[in-house]
């Protein structure tokens, strides 16, 4: 076994010596430059609102009905982040005492008022990923989500704060993974933040989730994708889950995020309010594909949320991404058709109370649209103008997207193992074609190797973990 180093080095060196054009590609472009990492002359990271001067406008669309549910959305989002920030962690008891009403700043994490948190910088991530790949690429994903980590990218301070256990951890195991794959590969860690090469999208592990974990944050970033694949449903789902599962590890976060995804497809495709709130929605949705919602998910799927007397008949609004989901249908649900009504009783639940309005606000905001929201709120935004101009860059270039190879780049979390393994092979079988190939040869001597499927992983019954927040700004460096 300590002769392997020495072995994988031989293998690379002479295989680069036979093709010396087979190195690992990293060169990825866009004309968008404004969305890559932009520093000011001090060297420090430009801010959402400081690059809109930087922007080119989305060209404008036709449909203007489907840009005004997707700003609704992703400003929707914002303003649910922006008003429950102040009191996160406060509890119901002293909401209920000290009721919010409006916009403010100070309180946990001392922001202006307006100013978001880390639901919509990591939203903010992920919208920029499918918009500048103009596709679903979950490594480029957790590459923002790390820029966001280490260097503060699309945080509305500057800074990255409010993370919670379960996203940093994922991000560390990401980041582990990248620098073995740079350290086998003869470059760096920043040159793979570009991977382009396929051979290495389509085989490196991007579900670096602990077992069990089924905090919030994967359900607090979610619209984007739903946003840019409405006009495929059963994608739209599907990479919904996909989106979430990368970071929190628990089938009970595929299936939330599968769900609410379909809701705000649904919402984006013509169905209303009633529709989508009826208990048999999810049954006759044939965009699930046959897959099931785990027991959790279907019983809020069914209805478990309707309960009028809210925190009083168990209703939480707390980092567990049950009781979020349910939380924020509820405030959805008996909010009167007024987003302001339903978004303070979303907050006022207490604890995790931006992460609460932010759900809620993502499908609420997608209902009611952008010019239905509250405009002495929505005037107030951070960086409004940014997400106003991202909300037609998801709804152009989504709206060009077509399935292509999307489909095969993109592996089921049960495809996985969920280990410390950089690059595994799916459950499939390798052809005897596959295995006479350099390139198989090659991809085993550097780590890659057939594991079992997640689902036959003993640990996978581990209890659910949810969501752990720090109450402390983090500058840490992975």
């Amino acid at each position: 076994m300590q002769e392997k180093p020495n072995a994988v080095g031989k293998f690379m060196r002479r295989f680069r010596k036979k093709h010396p054009n087979h190195d690992i590609e990293c060169q990825f472009t866009t004309e968008k430059v404004w969305f890559d990492l932009q520093y000011d002359d001090y060297k420090k990271i430009r801010k959402p609102g400081d690059l809109i001067f930087n922007m080119q406008y989305a060209p404008v669309t036709v449909n203007k009905d489907m840009l005004d549910k997707i700003q609704g959305s992703m400003c929707g989002m914002a303003l649910g982040d922006a008003l429950g920030a102040h009191v996160e962690f406060r509890s119901h008891t002293y909401l209920q005492e000290n009721p919010v009403s409006d916009l403010r700043g100070g309180g946990t994490w001392g922001l202006k008022e307006g100013q978001f948190t880390d639901d919509t910088s990591m939203a903010l991530c992920l919208a920029i990923s499918l918009i500048t790949r103009r596709d679903f690429v979950p490594y480029d994903q957790l590459v923002r989500y790390k820029w966001w980590y280490q260097k503060g990218y699309m945080s509305s301070t500057g800074r990255c704060f409010d993370i919670g256990a379960g996203t940093r951890d994922s991000l560390q195991v990401f980041h582990n993974r990248q620098r073995k794959l740079a350290s086998k590969s003869r470059t760096t860690v920043d040159k793979l933040d570009y991977l382009t090469d396929t051979r290495y999208l389509q085989n490196f592990n991007v579900y670096c989730s602990e077992n069990g974990a089924a905090g919030n944050g994967a359900l607090m970033r979610l619209a984007p994708v739903p946003l840019f694949f409405h006009k495929f449903p059963a994608h739209a789902i599907e990479f919904s889950g996909i989106s979430g599962q990368i970071t929190h590890g628990d089938i009970k976060v595929y299936d939330a995020c599968r769900y609410y995804g379909a809701l705000i497809c649904a919402v984006l495709n013509g169905c209303t309010k009633e529709e989508i709130l009826a208990n048999d929605f999810y049954k006759t949705q044939q965009s699930f594909r046959d897959k099931h919602l785990c027991h959790e998910i279907r019983m809020i799927a069914e209805g478990s949320y309707k309960k009028p007397g809210g925190y009083i008949d168990g209703i939480r609004g707390n980092g567990y991404i049950v009781c979020s989901l349910e939380a924020a249908l509820w405030a959805f649900w008996s909010d009167d058709n007024s987003f302001k009504k339903g978004v303070l009783a979303a907050i006022n639940l207490g604890d995790d109370t931006d992460t609460t309005a932010a759900i809620y606000g993502q499908l609420a905001g997608a209902c009611y649209g952008y010019k239905k929201l509250p405009q002495e709120w929505v005037n107030k935004i951070y960086a409004r103008e940014f997400l106003l101009n991202i909300s037609g860059w998801l709804e152009h270039d989504g709206g060009k997207w077509e399935p292509t190879s999307s489909a095969s780049l993109v592996c089921s979390p049960t495809d996985y193992e969920l280990s410390d393994n950089y690059l595994t092979f799916s459950d499939r079988e390798p052809t005897s074609t596959e295995k006479s190939s350099k390139l198989y040869k090659f991809l085993n001597f550097i780590g890659v190797r057939r594991q079992p499927k997640a689902s036959q992983h003993p640990q996978m019954f581990r209890s659910p973990q949810p969501e752990r927040r720090q109450r402390t700004y983090s500058n840490a460096s992975l």
